[in-house]
């Protein structure tokens, strides 16, 4: 009879080990980097994914992209928030390329033979180079394009930031496609103030990102890239093979949330963070329920 008993909880014990261990391993570890946007992604996907039933740990607020990649490689992380302009340029180490599709596919091979990483299907949020002007100067001057900015460049006070006349994706990589931005002047700032110069008309033009925060400002006038010298940087998770495998779900639930994002919107929800000075958390949590993401 005590033998009889042994085995029944030696095979209980057997039993509770093997879901202890299967549950550990669908623990799904959340990436991301160290700025707005990528907070507000990274705890999306661990929000939906928590909701359809799975156990997450975070591990938000990493760094910048080399640090985020490399987690992700090793499998400190499984999945993060990247954009397919910083795989071809920061990863790849590759020249500018303008078609969105081109980009996502060159990416998407390169991370898939090199990392066994996959991109999963990016978003329409394009947080690509940009500048920005006031919505004054737009209409006095007709600036609506970089061409129209260069060919005005001398009625316009520039706000650049730290490197940007030194880099090739900011004024050396802008003098070599539309020619020499001769502007009125061009004083640095910081990147917290150069949109607040720009509104107090300290200056009118300064760098920006697509889907920056500050740009719901109607005040502000995003100029339209003509000669197509910045890439694409559509934002969507880049995950790990073996993570994917998991669970055909995984991937799934990430597509939804990507599909639900554009400009406009990750504009907004960047500007609840920065501007209204709200949680990223709880921006991240309001967003997928009015989407019907997450319950």
């Amino acid at each position: 009879m005590k033998r009889k008993s042994f085995i029944v909880l030696a095979i209980a014990l057997v039993f509770t080990l093997a879901l202890s261990a299967c549950s550990g391993s669908s623990k799904i570890k959340v990436g991301s980097k160290n700025f707005t946007e990528s907070l507000i992604l990274g705890e999306m996907y661990a929000l939906a994914l928590e909701d359809a039933g799975f156990k997450v740990e975070r591990k938000l607020n990493l760094g910048g992209t080399l640090v985020a990649h490399e987690a992700l490689k090793k499998g400190d992380i499984d999945v993060y928030p990247e954009y397919t302009g910083t795989g071809l340029l920061n990863i790849m180490e590759e020249e500018p390329l303008s078609d969105p599709q081109q980009v996502y596919d060159m990416v998407s091979d390169f991370y898939k033979k090199e990392f066994d990483l996959v991109w999963l299907t990016p978003s329409n949020a394009n947080n690509t180079q940009a500048i920005a002007v006031s919505k004054k100067a737009s209409e006095e001057y007709g600036i609506t394009t970089l061409s129209d900015l260069q060919a005005n460049a001398d009625k316009i006070d520039f706000a650049g930031v730290p490197e940007f006349e030194e880099r090739e994706d900011g004024l050396l990589g802008m003098n070599r496609v539309y020619g020499d931005f001769n502007f009125k002047s061009l004083k640095l700032y910081d990147y917290g103030v150069k949109y607040r110069a720009v509104l107090n008309d300290e200056v009118q033009g300064t760098v920006a990102f697509g889907t920056d925060g500050d740009l719901t400002n109607p005040d502000l006038v995003v100029l339209e890239d003509d000669k197509h010298l910045w890439p694409p940087y559509f934002v969507g998770p880049v995950i790990r093979q073996d993570t994917l495998d998991k669970d055909e779900k995984i991937g799934k639930i990430l597509d939804e949330i990507s599909a639900k994002l554009d400009d406009s919107t990750m504009q907004k929800l960047n500007a609840e963070v920065d501007i209204n000075q709200r949680e990223y958390a709880d921006v991240a949590k309001e967003f997928l329920k009015n989407e019907g993401i997450i319950k």
